[in-house]
C-alpha cells in the first residue's frame, strides 16, 4: 500500500470547505520564497501558473498540491499535513480574510513508509 506525502486536518478541511464554496475549484502551492516563507498557499484553481519544474505531492481534500523543487529538497523524505491556525499572514492566500492561515506540520518518514512512499510527479499533477 502507497503512503501518502501529503494529509489534511479536520479543521483545514472546514477551511477548504468554506473557501471552495465561494471561490470554486481550489490548490495549493508552497514555494519557500517570499512572504509567508515556507506557508502553502491556496489559489482558486489556475489562478496560480505552476511551473513545469513545480512537483506534485498529490491531492488534498480534493485540492492538487505543489511545490517548489528546492522547497521540496527540504521535504522529500517527510509526510506534509496541512493544518490551520488563527491569525493573518503575510501572503496572496485565499484564507488570509477569514483570519485564519494555512500552515504546515511535517515529520520524518519511518524506515517502514520510506520504501512505499508515493512517487511524485514534475509539473501537473493530471
Amino acid at each position: 500500500m502507497l503512503v501518502e506525502r501529503i494529509s489534511v486536518t479536520d479543521a483545514a478541511v472546514k477551511v477548504i470547505d468554506e473557501l471552495r464554496e465561494k471561490h470554486g475549484e481550489l490548490m495549493f502551492h508552497q514555494s519557500g520564497g517570499c512572504c509567508d516563507g515556507s506557508a502553502p498557499m491556496c489559489f482558486t484553481l489556475g489562478d496560480f501558473r505552476v511551473g513545469s519544474r513545480d512537483i506534485c505531492l498529490g491531492e488534498v481534500h480534493g485540492c492538487q498540491f505543489y511545490m517548489s523543487p528546492e522547497q521540496f529538497e527540504y521535504y522529500k523524505n517527510c509526510h506534509t499535513e496541512i493544518d490551520v491556525v488563527p491569525g493573518r499572514g503575510a501572503s496572496f492566500s485565499l484564507e488570509i480574510p477569514l483570519g485564519v492561515r494555512f500552515l504546515i506540520r511535517s515529520r520524518l518518514f519511518d524506515e517502514s513508509e520510506q520504501d512505499n512512499v508515493r512517487p511524485v510527479r514534475v509539473g501537473d499533477c493530471g
